[in-house]
């Protein structure tokens, strides 16, 4: 709801401040004293292209606040969150022009015009003026129908099937392109298996071969040091003779030394033991190097095959084992990808269908409730003089190329205002007046299904009076009842229906002329009704008319 509307210093309003209750509040005043100027200035702090002639006299700045509080289950609280923008329990909008920039707050954090404009829509509705919004905005009607349809449950299929579709057409959409690259590779990866299955390498091979070339390449140190080694232990000095005359040595003693060497002599036959499987290992040693001289030249033989198919495959030689595995692997899954793809077909199909069903049964609901929607508005027309105009909600069918999971259907409110005048968007329908009448209507009809907004009517009234007049009147104070309403009107008959009346008047200030804006009382509202119905004159039957309409 907005509660308050500041103007500073905006063509004729030096300083304004307007609190807005709930219900119907009327604004009425003679014509130019500065009503279409209010509007101008709502519509700047709602995100209107900037008009620096708006700027008043007294100073190089205009601004216009606006203060909402919205209910808490309010949509706009989503799109404050998304933008950043900190908030309590209310909104402040303000613009600011000045030097040529304009300026635009949401809570104090700056905003550009679209979310401003954006956050203005979901809040207030000004029909009559700012072509392209609130019900003109065609964009607007499919929701606006579907609100009134009441089939959630069809919409939530549709979206569902529409996304289910989407996802089956992508997993086969990319099994065969992936497809398509492996038969494009096909010939490459059975050669590749073949020469890698033939050199069947080994892990960390290459790692290994090294190792063994390192020790072929000194194969002629080893030797000469094996042979050193087994000089040292088995020859003529060697260690075993060494260990064999000591160990003799002591068993000639042991006869006198009794069991004081028993442990000494057993030691020293263990160690002439292992001594000689030292000498049987080193004997083996120098065997298994004497046993393929030309075994340096197999290991690089083996490294440079190893290598060659290590840079065919752009890898480390010690991977192409699990290099080979992966060959394996892809060629696998290209003989059986035939069968995975026909799967994936007939799931997109099916998933296809599925959509096609969802969004013929949402079309289906929707021609119904346009039917029901068309005959409530056509009810609507006559008691505010439209008795010869017609309304339809169009739906065609979109292309295939523009389904959604919104469904296939194009939704537009038509009108036409005079027999025998063809059918039109109602935002290219006649007069203002006619205009604002076929949007009350149609807010009546479906106040009930739109988020919590404030309405604004501007010409809603005019060319019509009497019972028309009555009419509008009875629809908006219906409005006001249910979401707050804003008028400006010339209607007296429209006027007494507010619960809040705000007289706007010219007058000439020291400065110049000036446009102010005031609350009127029980009192004030009689004289006011009373010169809406007779002018300048106000005869004693005026008023009782007005007093008339203000209890009625």
């Amino acid at each position: 709801m907005l509660t308050l509307l500041a103007v500073r210093n905006v063509v004729l309003i030096k300083a304004l401040d307007l609190d807005f209750q709930s219900g119907l509040t009327v604004l009425t005043g003679e014509t130019g004293a500065g009503k279409s100027i209010l509007l101008d200035a709502l519509g700047l702090a709602l995100g209107s292209r900037a008009n620096f002639g708006l700027i008043g006299s007294e100073s190089p700045t205009a601004e216009v606040t606006a203060i909402f509080n919205p209910d808490a289950k309010h949509p706009i609280w989503n799109v404050l969150d998304e933008n950043g923008i900190e908030a309590d329990d209310e909104i402040i909008m303000r613009r600011r022009l000045r030097d040529g920039k304009s300026t635009a707050l949401i809570n104090d954090t700056p905003v550009s015009l679209g979310v401003m404009r954006r956050v203005g829509d979901m809040l207030i509705e000004i029909q009559g003026q700012f072509e392209g919004r609130g019900l003109l905005d065609q964009a607007t009607h499919r929701q606006l129908l579907d609100q009134f349809a009441n089939h959630q449950d069809k919409l939530t299929n549709c979206a569902k099937s529409w996304d289910d579709w989407k996802a089956a057409s992508s997993r086969y959409e990319d099994a065969a392109t992936k497809r398509q690259e492996n038969q494009d590779n096909q010939a490459w990866l059975k050669e590749s298996v073949t020469e890698l299955d033939h050199l069947a390498p080994l892990a960390d091979e290459e790692t290994q071969l090294m190792q063994e070339r390192e020790m072929l390449a000194n194969i002629t140190r080893i030797a000469e040091a094996l042979k050193t080694a087994e000089a040292l232990i088995d020859g003529e000095q060697g260690a075993i003779n060494q260990i064999a005359q000591a160990s003799r040595t002591i068993t000639r003693i042991a006869d006198v030394a009794g069991s004081l060497t028993t442990d000494l002599d057993q030691a020293l036959q263990r160690t002439e033991a292992e001594l000689s499987e030292v000498e049987h290992a080193l004997a083996t040693t120098q065997a298994n190097l004497e046993g393929d001289p030309n075994r340096i030249v197999v290991v690089d033989d083996r490294l440079h095959a190893l290598r060659q198919q290590a840079r065919k495959h752009g890898v480390d030689a010690d991977q192409l084992a699990a290099t080979r595995d992966h060959l394996h692997q892809q060629l696998a899954e290209l003989e059986d990808s035939g069968g995975d793809l026909t799967k994936l077909a007939t799931a997109m199909a099916e998933a296809e269908a599925h959509y096609h069903d969802a969004r013929n049964a949402l079309s289906q609901s929707r021609i119904a409730a346009a039917d029901r929607l068309d005959a409530l508005i056509m009810a609507e027309l006559p008691p505010l003089k439209l008795e010869q105009a017609r309304f339809k909600t169009s739906i065609t069918a979109l292309t295939e190329q523009q389904f959604s999971r919104h469904g296939s259907d194009a939704i537009r409110f038509e009108a036409s205002t005079n027999p025998g005048m063809a059918m039109a968007p109602i935002d290219q329908i006649a007069s203002g007046g006619e205009l604002a009448r076929f949007l009350l209507a149609l807010k009546v009809v479906l106040a009930d299904i739109n988020a919590p907004v404030t309405l604004i009517f501007d010409e809603v009234d005019a060319g019509v009076g009497g019972a028309v007049a009555n009419a509008v009147g009875t629809r908006l104070a219906r409005l006001g009842e249910q979401m707050q309403s804003i008028v400006i009107t010339h209607s007296p008959q429209v006027a007494a229906r507010g619960h809040q009346h705000y007289q706007i008047s010219k007058s000439v200030a020291e400065h110049g002329t000036i446009s102010t804006t005031a609350i009127l009382d029980q009192n004030e509202r009689i004289n006011e009704v009373s010169r809406m119905l007779a002018g300048e004159t106000v005869t004693e039957e005026a008023r009782a008319a007005a007093i008339r309409l203000l209890e009625g």
